[in-house]
């Protein structure tokens, strides 16, 4: 085990830039996930860590090695590829034990090894079938159990669970979690499923045009985003970002948003010198669909629930609670409600807001107010 330091990092393809300026540090045994839309570089940083791509400019670090230019042979990584990258003309045994023979390692050793990597991952049934007559899950665990008896310093995955039905991912990512838990190796994840992200790391990374958007725990990630991309991707569903007016009362700041039919509500706001640049100026409201909840569902711990009254235009159940639609700013929000909270449509029903988890943006900077 290492951890994993990224200094500074870009690559560029001829006048493209593609990573700009990354740094990054997992701590030894840490669980880093890189996330982002397709395109936004987390495929090339990996490749980068991985020596299949030649850094611009930069370094990276495995442990207190500098490993920018050693061959991928020597960085002492492995990698667990998207599309499996298993033999087919070898059976399960052999896949797993092929690079150990490589290396000349005994065959005792290979034995027991290919023994261990298989009770470990429930594959010890089929180690005499070929990849033609595994599902796509056992094929997946084949290639994390070739890469597993190599004990590397670090693993890579590259989207491992990207083609596999929904129930399966749901299943690989426990079985994924478990293995980190029991083997404290240090994983780099690849993702553009920030489900998954929030579910798998101990540390996130968010990517997007090559730069990197924010870096920390899942918590800070999801609760404490540095700004409207980050808020708005990280999510299912997303954070509401909702544009309003901040102005100032006998009680303090507070937002103004446009509701239904011409109408309007104001919500408390924090009041900061931060906050106080922005008085009589537009901003944007940030708030988890699970803080906008029907009066009995909202958090009894919290100490600033607000309730106001917002018209409902679309319900849609999805069986431990249902999500409202309502129209906040000019924009269709989602609040969500208690399984059996009762909904009128086309009316306005109390929604409650616990503004202990609101955040608050500069609409022109996208950045976070603090």
């Amino acid at each position: 085990m290492a951890s994993l330091t990224i200094d500074k990092l870009t690559k560029s393809f001829g006048a493209v830039d593609v990573l700009k300026g990354i740094d990054l540090e997992i701590e030894d045994g840490g669980f880093l996930v890189l996330v982002g839309p397709s395109g936004c570089g987390k495929s090339t940083l990996l490749n980068c860590i991985a020596g299949l791509e030649k850094t611009t400019s930069g370094e990276i670090r495995i442990g207190d090695r500098n490993v920018e230019g050693l061959h991928p042979s020597k960085r002492d990584i492995a990698m667990v590829f998207q599309s499996y990258a298993l033999y087919p003309n070898m059976t399960v045994r052999g896949n797993i034990s092929f690079g150990m023979e490589i290396r000349g390692i005994a065959k005792a050793d290979q034995d027991r090894a290919i023994q261990e990597v298989a009770d470990m991952l429930q594959i010890g049934n089929l180690l005499d079938r070929k990849p033609s007559q595994l599902s796509g899950g056992q094929r997946q665990r084949v290639a994390m159990g070739r890469a597993l008896v190599r004990h590397p310093q670090v693993f890579l995955f590259d989207e491992p669970l990207s083609n596999l039905d929904a129930k399966l991912r749901v299943d690989m990512r426990t079985e994924i979690k478990r293995l980190h838990s029991r083997m404290g190796t240090t994983i780099v994840y690849v993702t553009h499923d920030q489900i998954e992200a929030l579910t798998l790391a101990t540390k996130i990374a968010v990517l997007e045009a090559g730069y990197l958007q924010q870096f920390g725990t899942p918590d800070e990630i999801y609760n404490d985003p540095a700004n409207m991309f980050v808020a708005d991707f990280m999510g299912s569903p997303s954070m509401n970002l909702i544009e309003g007016r901040l102005t100032a009362s006998a009680d303090g700041l507070e937002v103004v948003i446009d509701s239904h039919d011409d109408r309007s509500i104001s919500l408390p706001v924090p009041d900061s010198a931060a906050m106080r640049q922005h008085l009589d100026h537009s901003i944007v409201f940030g708030i988890r669909p699970e803080a906008m909840t029907d009066p009995d569902g909202a958090d009894r711990t919290s100490s600033r629930v607000v309730t106001r009254d917002c018209y409902i235009e679309v319900s849609q159940p999805a069986g431990s609670d249902t999500f409202a639609l309502t129209k906040l700013g000019g924009k269709e929000c989602i609040a969500r409600f208690r399984a059996d909270a009762r909904i009128e449509l086309g009316s306005f029903s109390p929604v409650s807001f616990n503004m202990t988890k609101a955040v608050f943006f500069d609409p022109s900077t996208k950045e976070r107010i603090r």
